[in-house]
């Protein structure tokens, strides 16, 4: 594509979304659509509601967050619903700040970076539509030019509320330029955008001595003050303080709790009345949403100040803690790579996993519930079945502790390490077993692990690895069997035989001669063995296959090999355990034979072509699963 073309198009298209006009004529455009006139808070709901949103056993999931955010489903919930469609309904929680308050790396600052750039994105759209008075500072709601006393009137023929008065500046402008009469003031639309300090404010706090009030609430312009002559005039203020400028949009305060005092005595009028004092002028109104972000520590440090309950009880404070499901953590890794140079070194399959199923343990919290340990809870929560445990038990353990996730390894340490690993070696690809020891070696060096924490962090390493060796196995001897699908699905086939004669009293034809005998009990415990149903349970579950295969023919259905979770799961560790010989043999040889040889080559290549090896990891792979399988 032609990169100025391209960027042609773009200018065209903002182009096209000028609009400018009267404020008879924005009065008019409401009367067909009064959706321009949506608060701040509302209209952060409506975008992140018009993505989509998905529910699923009475949870709902926000696309809007699905590109960025990953594993804090609940979380994201709890956010939107407590909190934003809350302020939208233009109920009390809109007149406090949010708070975003958990671990470091654990995704606050990339929800209010979503958040911004969802509104540049939106108020590019019909319905995200933002109009303001032209040449305000502040980029005020034009509605603010009706008088008070006939607002009523005009809220219940528009269908709107109007809140706020106009600023300084305009104020001035409407009895010097156009004589109070408010018709005549021209209106336009304006996109919001952090760059050019429109609805977006950032605030972030710097040396104490060094940074001034203005930086949030505008300042003196001395170079006009002698031309006006008054500090009071609007023409000798400059309306560009963070608050100012983040009017109809979002301000977010970086690490709010390290601010002086003095900048969050500022949102005390703010946050209660929408309005602050700036300058020598009267209040000034301000439609925005306060987000601010800042780590457990500080939090906790700020609540035991007794001079902050002021400001304590304006805040509604959102725990975001981290992930606690191993697939969506692997997804944050392979975001933070792609982000970086790495991308263009291997990482063999199950390398991340491992890395997650480390981090996800150390996050973890030991459950009260009998017979449950670690790995199991963590399994649970990335959505597997847990023999003995039900859907109930999940949420019970969901609910065991609050601050479950708000400790443990954050991802940016475990890509530091992946980092560190792959300039320290010049590898040209990585496995789990560089990845472990990465994580391993930096142990030593991460600055806020005690010792305690240490031997649990490396027992947890242990685990990890414990996991991958299981998974290692499984892939190498998958790949072995060849056309593996249909050689489990000829096994699948036999076992539906073998139980329909056995719970029916009947015989079954051999397939070779053809004479009718006994079920073969030998084959059907050899498999339900695979995954512990005892001697006294199998007759219950043959049972409840067949009463499966009966709901699904009724349905229409064909029961497959795939249909059911464990038998699937019995079906490819009978195979599996059936080839472990061979497997042991052709791995672990040093000097294979021809025929060996050629089953290696077939095997690596299943492993490239079908699973995503690489020449290198593959070979590695191959040596080490034969390492495994002679210890």
């Amino acid at each position: 594509m032609d990169i100025f073309k391209r960027i042609a198009d773009y200018r065209a298209e903002s182009e096209k979304l000028n609009w400018s006009g009267t404020f008879g004529e924005y009065i008019d455009l409401l009367r067909g659509n009064n959706t321009p006139a949506m608060t701040a808070h509302a209209r952060v709901y409506d975008m992140i509601v018009s993505q989509g949103v998905e529910e699923k056993g009475g949870n709902k999931k926000y696309t809007f967050f699905n590109s960025e955010i990953f594993g804090l489903d609940r979380t994201m919930e709890k956010l939107v619903e407590e909190y934003f469609h809350s302020a939208a309904r233009r109920l009390d929680v809109r007149k406090r700040i949010l708070l975003l308050m958990g671990p470091v790396s654990g995704g606050k600052s990339t929800i209010v970076t979503l958040l911004k750039k969802g509104l540049e994105q939106y108020s590019r759209t019909d319905r995200g539509a933002i109009y303001a008075i032209k040449g305000c500072p502040m980029h005020e709601e034009p509605l603010h030019l009706i008088p008070n006393e006939l607002r009523v009137e005009v809220e219940q023929e528009l269908g709107v509320r109007i809140e706020g008065n106009l600023c300084p500046s305009c104020q001035m402008r409407l009895r010097t330029e156009f004589d109070g009469d408010i018709e005549k003031v021209p209106v336009e639309r304006v996109l919001i955008s952090e760059e050019n300090r429109i609805g977006i404010g950032t605030f972030s706090p710097s040396d104490p001595k060094s940074q001034d009030i203005a930086d949030l609430t505008g300042s003196i312009d001395f170079s006009t003050i002698t031309e006006f002559g008054s500090e009071s005039d609007p023409r000798a203020y400059r309306f560009d303080g963070e608050l100012n400028k983040a009017n109809r949009g979002l301000m977010e305060f970086q690490e709010m709790l390290k601010c002086d005092e003095k900048f969050l005595w500022n949102l005390l009028s703010l946050t209660q009345e929408g309005n602050f004092k700036a300058g020598r002028f009267a209040l000034i109104s301000a439609d925005e949403l306060i987000v601010a972000h800042t780590n457990e520590s500080e939090y906790k440090a700020f609540i035991a100040n007794k001079k902050n309950e002021a400001l304590q009880s304006r805040m509604i404070v959102m725990p975001i803690p981290y992930n606690l499901k191993v697939t969506e953590e692997e997804k944050i890794y392979v975001k933070l790579i792609g982000q970086s140079d790495m991308s263009h070194v291997h990482i063999a399959p199950h390398a991340l996993r491992a890395a997650a199923i480390f981090s996800i343990l150390t996050r973890l919290k030991e459950s009260k519930k009998q017979g449950m340990d670690l790995v199991k809870k963590m399994r649970m929560y990335d959505g597997e079945e847990v023999e003995g445990y039900k859907e109930a038990d999940l949420k019970e353990m969901q609910n065991e502790y609050v601050e479950e996730g708000m400790s443990g390894i954050d991802p940016r340490y475990v890509i530091n390490r992946i980092s560190s690993a792959l300039i320290k070696h010049d590898l040209p690809c990585i496995n789990a077993l560089d990845v472990l020891r990465a994580m391993k070696d930096g142990l030593d060096q991460h600055p806020s692990i005690t010792r305690e924490e240490r031997e649990r962090y490396l027992n947890f390493i242990s685990v990890a690895r414990k996991e991958y060796d299981n998974l290692a196995k499984k892939e190498v001897q998958k790949a072995f069997v060849y056309s593996f699908e249909e050689s489990a699905r000829t096994l699948f086939e036999n076992y539906l035989d073998n139980i329909e004669a056995y719970c029916n009293w009947a015989k079954i034809k051999d397939p070779l001669t053809g004479e009718e005998m006994d079920p073969d009990e030998r084959l059907m415990r050899s498999i339900e063995e695979q995954i512990g149903i005892s001697e006294n349970a199998k007759k219950a579950f043959r049972e409840e296959i067949l009463i499966r295969i009966s709901a699904y023919s009724r349905k229409g259905k064909k029961f497959d090999y795939s249909t059911h979770e464990r038998l699937r799961e019995a079906i490819e560790k009978k195979l599996f355990t059936d080839l472990k010989d061979i497997v042991k043999i052709t791995t672990s040889t040093k000097t294979p034979d021809e025929n060996q040889l050629k089953r290696i080559n077939e095997v690596t290549k299943r492993l490239i072509d079908e699973h995503g090896y690489c020449p290198v990891c593959a070979n590695e792979l191959m040596r080490y699963v034969g390492s495994l399988l002679n210890r």
